[in-house]
């Protein structure tokens, strides 16, 4: 069972969401915007944050982007009703974890918390896997950190495992759907695109500690991978 906070300025679409969690076994926690859900997530550590982005004052946007500024990389699932390719893009940016646009299926919202549960909980397991270094970066599966050139850079669990997918297998050509299964693990159906958005946060994440870092490469109409030329640790 997992705690899940659910933060919506629509009190129907609250009490339909929590009766569907509840159901699925899991505990929740309810907030009616932004600025209650904020306050929630501080004081009641929830394992998943569903937010709407459409919410006065602090909206689901705002409230990730925040969370993630203070180093909380509780997993985020963004709903919303405006066009989705622009806000998913804007939601990905500032560091959600997976979005869902109304109206939706309690069926397939239900599965994405579960999805995440199951990512959060694998990359928090301890001796999950080696330790990798290459370039100066640094996965460590058991703790999800990432460090590079000694300093923590902080990464969402998507990111993380996006990361670690192009690491661990340097040199080789991912696709965009390869990326997207080793991010995601589930049969949601989500734009491939989302992975362009991923690599463009790790890059810029990695460039804020060295600005020459640029071993994620891009192959046109490919994919990505890890550059392996001269200069990466053995």
């Amino acid at each position: 069972m997992a705690r899940v906070l659910v933060i919506d300025d629509d009190p129907s679409l609250l009490d339909v969401l929590s009766m569907a969690l509840e159901e699925a076994g899991h505990d929740v926690l309810t907030a009616a915007d932004g600025s209650a859900g904020w306050s929630r997530v501080q004081g009641d550590k929830p394992d998943v944050v569903i937010a709407d982005v459409n919410m006065p004052g602090v909206d689901g946007f705002t409230l990730c982007r925040r969370l993630r500024e203070r180093g909380n990389q509780v997993p985020v699932i963004l709903l919303t009703t405006r066009d989705g390719e622009i806000d998913e893009a804007l939601g990905l940016e500032l560091g959600a974890d997976d979005y869902v646009t109304k109206p939706f299926s309690t069926r397939v919202l239900i599965a994405r918390v579960g999805a995440l549960i199951r990512r959060d909980a694998m990359s928090r397991a301890p001796g999950e896997g080696p330790v990798t270094v290459l370039d100066g970066v640094e996965i460590l599966p058991d703790r999800m950190e990432v460090r590079f050139h000694g300093s923590l850079v902080r990464m969402t669990l998507s990111e993380f495992r996006l990361l670690e997918a192009l690491m661990t297998r340097p040199g080789r050509v991912l696709t965009r759907t390869q990326l997207l299964h080793h991010v995601r693990g589930d049969d949601s159906v989500v734009g491939e695109r989302i992975i362009d958005t991923y690599v463009r946060r790790i890059r810029k994440k990695l460039q804020a500690v060295d600005v020459h870092f640029d071993r994620i490469e891009t192959m046109v109409g490919m994919g990505y991978r890890w550059s392996d030329g001269p200069g990466r640790d053995s």
